[in-house]
């Protein structure tokens, strides 16, 4: 029976659904079989879909039913039928208590007009026989003196509700939106006290989750969303709405008092006949200050002539508004804008579930899980698993397409999570100009080096390298004014330790200077490729999809002794699945006779690794296919690692479950090479990109 731990507020903006979100995601990362619940819509939403389970969706693998509906739980309360309620609640529990080791249970948030949200609270701990964690917000409190004691005061009153007998149900607390001091010893020592005060009642501290205020910056589309109607909001131009507004505004001042106040993540709230700050925002943004958007008040839209003007600043990205109403009714209105994550907001909402994820306490998640708990590599769990590797010995990675948006945001993470040491090859002038107007700082973990001062340096390594080739000095230097041929030698060189490329360049111009400098390691016949394909409940890995066109039976056995290989590196337990239209003796052919070929080799060369084939892929995944198709096999029904006859094959496949099935892909990782390289998609998001430099730094560390 599943471990049943319902997270209630004990007061008004605690941070409750992402509480719920950050320990969903916290006990996936540990393999735990988690699920989340959310039994009452929030009778404050009578007619909107209720967020916590979009956000769910959103933001995990899992599908929660939708609660119970709002107005059916005030009719309900109304009449007095809570018990009747209740029973509606664990009948709708039942599912997803059967098929998971934690269900994380949202409660009811207190609001204004409805007071009886800490009744039903209790009410659903008792039907649902849960432990109950406790969420408080900090706030501006957080920062005053004798702040920890009262949080611990308003905690230990909420507490003292949730009792079986004499035994409190409680079984911690966390608090949100702490703030968090400069000094790092001021810092610990308040932590300190909070934990104090709650032990004095009897409150383990499970999480403190920082104030960020990146994680309160809304959209311009959700400006213009929930704002819209009731400011007569027009969109003068589209623009990028997904720009983030960090910051609000008011143009007041003439133009030389505005300009230090126009750059990134601002959104400027100027009267629209102020031409002179409407052309100065546009002429910022045509410079490269990616400012959130341009809102212009009191009902005034643009000059014709200063929009002919400014056409070019609008195709920046530049979102311009119009509102009707006055400057101060208008930002009024924006610095009231509901601070809740909406439902579609996915960067914001993984930002905030890490965060709180990040704050819980490890020791206290391990305790959750019952004895019979089982653990396994969760999607959530294999990123967190390449991070962590990562980390302990953090290598070198080059990175030559430097000035690339993408390639500099993933550059920053990596070296702030201690994830790598990213080296940008790039004019460093060119990448502090990508930073800026990204709105970020490069930390002193980056290293940017201008390609031009290199190429002297790796002439003769690169000579040395293709000398079996002919290369001349003279061509050798020609090659390296391509950034990817320079990172390459500088691999060779052993002055980096990996390289990642592919953002902007096709796989072959990432993979053909490793083939031609760095070439193959001792004992592989030739190079492949894998992905990890994080599929709902687990991560597995396909093989080969990106380099072998019609690998013979000899290839395809190299292709998978390798990807077993990486399997066990990355903490897969390798069992290897060797994929054809046939299973067993089936079928009749020669690709057929490849793949039977291909495993016999395989076994022979490695007779401890758990392998069979010819599998077809239900046989090879589904239990209930491989127990009538393949009844005998070690393999069927639970392969880890699923190697395809060619690329036609294993290309399509991948791609087919990537899009179609919604799941993550992490690659391809190229293997059998001498030292690490790996390749992109040129559709690659930035932790697309975080991922692939991890993988490559892991590699790097294992030889």
């Amino acid at each position: 029976m599943a471990r049943v731990l319902l997270v209630v507020p004990t007061g008004h903006g605690a941070g409750l659904t992402s509480t719920c979100l950050g320990l969903v995601r916290a006990l996936d990362a540990r393999g735990v079989a988690v699920g989340f619940h959310k039994p009452l819509a929030q009778p404050s939403r009578m007619t909107e879909p209720d967020r916590s389970v979009a956000l769910v969706r959103l933001t995990t693998a899992l599908d929660p039913a939708e609660p119970i509906a709002a107005a059916r739980v005030v009719e309900r309360l109304s009449r007095g039928e809570v018990d009747d309620l209740m029973e509606e609640v664990v009948a709708a529990a039942e599912k997803v208590l059967a098929a998971h080791d934690v269900v994380v249970v949202e409660g009811l948030a207190p609001s204004a007009d409805q007071v009886f949200s800490g009744r039903v609270n209790q009410a659903l701990a008792t039907a649902l026989d849960a432990d109950v964690l406790l969420v408080g917000s900090a706030g501006l409190l957080g920062a005053e003196p004798g702040a920890p004691e009262r949080i611990a005061e308003d905690m230990a009153v909420t507490a003292g509700t949730y009792r079986t007998g004499e035994a409190l149900r409680v079984i911690g607390g966390v608090v949100s939106r702490w703030p968090v001091p400069d000094d790092p010893e001021t810092a610990v020592s308040r932590v300190s006290a909070l934990r104090g005060a709650l032990e004095h009642h009897d409150i383990p501290l499970v999480g403190v989750v920082p104030y960020r205020g990146e994680l309160t910056w809304p959209r311009v589309r959700d400006l213009v969303h929930d704002l819209g109607p009731a400011l007569d909001m027009e969109v003068l131009t589209h623009g990028d709405q997904s720009r983030r507004i960090k910051e609000v505004v008011v143009a007041a001042q003439a133009v030389p008092g505005m300009l230090p106040l126009l750059r990134e993540g601002r959104l400027i709230l100027v009267p629209g006949d102020r031409h002179d700050v409407v052309m100065a925002a546009c002429l910022a943004a045509l410079n490269g200050s990616r400012l959130a958007g341009l809102l212009l008040t009191a009902g005034v839209g643009m000059d014709p002539r200063v929009a002919e003007l400014t056409a070019a600043a609008a195709a920046t990205g530049l979102p311009i508004l119009r509102s009707d109403r006055s400057t101060y009714a208008t930002a009024t209105a924006v610095n009231r804008l509901d601070p809740e994550v909406p439902a579609d907001d996915a960067e914001r909402a993984l930002a905030l579930t890490t965060t709180v994820a990040d704050a819980l306490d490890p020791g206290w998640l391990a305790g959750l899980p019952t004895a019979a708990h089982t653990p396994r590599l969760s999607p959530a769990a294999f990123r967190r698993r390449l991070t962590t590797l990562a980390a302990e010995r953090v290598q070198r990675i080059v990175l030559p397409e430097g000035t690339e948006p993408r390639t500099v945001q993933a550059a920053a993470i990596c070296a702030q999570r201690g994830i790598a040491r990213p080296v940008l090859l790039a004019h460093p002038d060119e990448v502090a100009a990508v930073a800026a107007g990204l709105g970020i700082v490069l930390p002193d973990g980056v290293e940017v080096l201008d390609p031009a001062s290199l190429v002297d340096r790796y002439v003769d390594v690169l000579v040395e390298a293709r000398k079996h080739k002919g290369m001349q000095p003279d061509v050798a230097r020609d090659s390296l004014a391509d950034p990817i041929w320079l990172g390459t030698t500088m691999l060779q060189a052993g002055d980096v330790d990996g390289l990642v490329a592919g953002a902007v360049h096709t796989t072959a111009a990432t993979v053909r200077p490793a083939l031609q400098v760095i070439r193959t390691r001792p004992g592989a016949r030739l190079v492949s490729s894998v992905f990890f394909m994080c599929l709902p409940d687990d991560v597995v890995i396909y093989g080969d999809c990106a380099v072998n066109p019609d690998p013979g039976a000899e290839d395809l056995a190299d292709i998978a002794l390798q990807s077993a290989a990486s399997a066990r590196a990355f903490g897969i337990e390798p069992r290897v699945a060797m994929i054809s239209f046939s299973t067993g003796s089936s079928g009749a052919g020669s690709s057929v006779d490849k793949v039977a070929e291909a495993t016999r080799i395989a076994r022979e060369r490695e007779p401890d690794l758990i392998i069979d084939g010819p599998l077809q892929y239900d046989a090879a995944a589904v239990a209930s296919v491989a127990a009538s198709k393949a009844p005998d096999s070690p393999v069927a029904g639970r392969a880890t690692v699923f190697v395809f006859p060619d690329l036609n094959t294993g290309n399509t496949t991948y791609k087919a479950v990537q899009r179609n099935a919604g799941v993550i892909s992490v690659g391809p990782m190229l293997q059998g090479l001498a030292k690490p390289v790996n390749d992109l998609s040129r559709g690659a998001l930035v932790d697309d990109i975080v991922y692939t430099i991890a993988l490559t730094a892991i590699q790097a560390s294992r030889g």
